[in-house]
């Protein structure tokens, strides 16, 4: 069955192209391109979406004012943003509120197909220049090295050790892949159970970790 889409973006042009990402391929369906917050709204009230495409700048109603209500009011859809913002105190805010994906625009085509299939299967995608604009963030400011480390630390092994430092400075499965000879669904593989080993959902919450309990500095 296909996964059912839905873009909300108010540049015709940009909404078409994102669009066509999708055409022609069977996993994917796009029930509708709309311009605002207001009318994503409405359109998932009344179809079956299964992940929306939010731009963030839109009339009428933006993209993180219609995030906070599909995730409040629509639980099964998944929310994803698909934006031209770097800032990481509004991906971080978004990120609070149940978004489970950030993408930049600049986005390659197959990668923003495989980050809808992960959304969709509940997973979280956040791709490598919006985790380089966190890890920036954290590095700037707020989050020191934790005198106490974390006890889930030792549940890590030195190859996920390893997984979670590249993750952490922003490098594309692919690209970790490449540096430790291995695939790069295995790298994917380890991410899941990283996450889940030391208790976090999202990038932000993964690269934080990091920082506090002295993998990257």
């Amino acid at each position: 069955m296909a996964i059912n889409i839905l873009i909300a973006d108010d540049h015709p042009l940009i909404a078409e192209g994102i669009k066509s990402t999708f055409e022609n391929q069977p996993d994917f369906k796009v029930l509708a391109v709309v311009n605002n917050g207001e009318e994503a709204l409405h359109f998932i009230t009344n179809n079956n979406v299964d992940v929306v495409l939010l731009d963030i700048d839109m009339p009428i109603m933006d993209g993180i004012a219609c995030a906070k209500l599909i995730t409040a009011k629509f639980k099964k859809v998944k929310v994803a943003m698909l934006s031209m913002h770097q800032e990481a105190s509004i991906i971080k805010n978004l990120v609070s509120i149940g978004v489970k994906g950030y993408m930049l625009k600049t986005i390659p085509s197959d990668e923003l197909l495989t980050a809808v299939k992960k959304i969709y299967k509940g997973d979280a995608y956040f791709n490598a220049d919006v985790t380089k604009a966190l890890i920036s963030n954290y590095s700037s400011n707020s989050f020191s090295q934790n005198s106490n480390i974390s006890p889930l630390l030792n549940e890590l092994t030195p190859r996920e050790k390893e997984i979670i430092k590249y993750i952490s400075q922003g490098f594309t499965n692919k690209q970790i892949g490449e540096k430790l000879f291995i695939s790069p669904r295995t790298v994917d593989s380890h991410r899941t159970n990283i996450m889940k080993k030391i208790n976090v959902h999202n990038v932000a919450s993964l690269i934080r970790f990091a920082f506090q309990n002295g993998l990257i500095s």
